[in-house]
This record gives C-alpha cells, structure tokens and sequence, in this order.
C-alpha cells in the first residue's frame, strides 16, 4: 500500500490555560495567534483552544510549511493538567514531550526566556543547553544552534 500524504500540521500542548499558555509562547517566540477557540458552553472559563504559528507561514489551515519548519505550537485545555516533573521520577506526572529551541545567544535567550515568564529548571544536564519551564511548568530546552 502506498503511504497516503500528510504532514505535521502542529504539535498540541496540554495547559490549564491554553490561552495564558499561547500568550508566553507568543512572546517567547516572536510567533502570531491564528485562532483561538472557547470556552465551550457549560465548561469552564480557562477551557479553550489557541494555535500559533511563526510569520513565515501562511495564516491558513492550507499553508504548506518549508521543509523541516514547524508549522505551528496549539494549546489546548486539560481540566485535570497536572505539571510533568523534571528531571523525571517514577510515580510522579511525566513529560510528553519538550520543545528544543535554538538561539543564537543562550546566555540572551536565557534571560530573555526568563524577562517573559519562564523559570529556570533546578536540574542543568548540559553545559550548552539550558532547560526552562513554562508557565504551565512543561520543560522546554534552549540550546545554541542555527536560527
């Protein structure tokens, strides 16, 4: 059977509050909202939905990311969020996933992240990555490579 095609269209990420949670990766990233959905009726006010995605894509379902380029960050509620714990423990909530963001500066990018909301992680594993976490308390690593 022939692979059908298809293409990543975003990443989602679990939040407590998307649209809060948007908001810092919109700052962090220099990135623009293109949609934003809720509360839905009869759920709670932080329930919701938001997509982001970077100005060199398209605003558009259609838009066809280049190649390699993420073509957009969503957030979208979890009623029962709870933050993944870092560095990982047995038992306790784990980390789906993270966001590796390159900087030309990591010392800058560092502060920077730190000036929008973002805290530094307790546990540095590397020299030349710094691993922060968001407001929502996901980890996300900065690391000195092509931007």
């Amino acid at each position: 059977m022939a692979r059908p095609r298809m293409r990543v269209a975003s990443v989602v990420v679990g939040a407590p509050d998307p649209r809060a949670l948007a908001a810092f990766y919109e700052r962090l990233l220099d990135w623009a909202v293109v949609a934003s959905y809720g509360p839905r009726p009869g759920h709670a006010a932080e329930d919701g939905w938001v997509m982001l995605r970077p100005e060199t894509v398209q605003r558009t379902d259609s838009a066809q990311p280049t190649p390699g380029q993420l073509a957009g960050l969503a957030f979208q509620f979890e009623p029962h969020f709870q933050p993944p714990v870092w560095p990982p423990t047995a038992g306790e909530p784990q980390m789906l996933l993270h966001l590796d963001i390159a900087v030309e500066d990591l010392e800058a990018a560092t502060e920077f992240a730190l000036s929008v909301g973002a805290r530094l992680s307790d546990h540095q594993p590397q020299e030349r990555v710094r691993v922060l976490l968001d407001p929502a308390g996901h980890p996300f690593c900065l690391f000195p490579g092509a931007v």
